[in-house]
């Protein structure tokens, strides 16, 4: 399944893919990349129902700490750059367990917020134990390279309702 993002920059229709993100983004997360594509199909419709919303309005926090996140909504909204986009720890659902608790997105757009949080099945607890495991061996690292891959496989072939909920 290949994600397209359609937004709007000072009237200007633009389109995003996967390929085009990890152009900026590079090779090494991702997971990440395809974990801030699949909240932005889900949140985009919620946040502006009658069609594509304009890119530099939008704001994100999140407790997810990854580049390729990040990078993701850099290129999609600018949000980086231009002061929109904040980690926020106080997001983290603790009670959900390590392996699910980063996982939590609240974009606002307009005077319009909704929240996201993953659902469980798409990262793996071995993804997150090697992901914060110092002194990783070569060994381990080509095993992260590997589950990196297979979450963003995995993520990029479900519909985005079925990876997030909107919970608020």
């Amino acid at each position: 399944m290949s994600a397209h993002l359609n937004l709007i920059d000072n009237e200007m229709s633009v389109d995003f893919t996967v390929d085009d993100i990890l152009k900026y983004h590079g090779p090494g997360f991702p997971g990440g990349v395809a974990h801030a594509v699949k909240v932005l199909e889900r949140a985009l419709p919620a946040l502006s129902p009658d069609g594509p919303a304009e890119r530099r309005e939008i704001s994100v926090s999140t407790a997810h700490r990854g580049p390729g996140v990040r990078d993701t909504f850099e290129v999609v909204t600018r949000a980086v750059t231009e002061g929109r986009f904040t980690v926020d720890s106080s997001l983290e659902r603790t009670d959900r367990g390590a392996t699910l608790e980063r996982y939590v997105f609240v974009l606002t757009y307009r005077g319009t917020s909704v929240r996201l949080e993953i659902r469980d099945g798409f990262v793996a607890d071995e993804f997150i134990e090697l992901g914060r495991k110092a002194d990783r061996t070569e060994a381990e690292d080509a095993r992260l390279t590997v589950l990196k891959q297979e979450m963003a496989d995995r993520l990029l072939a479900a519909p985005a309702d079925e990876v997030y909920d909107i919970v608020g």
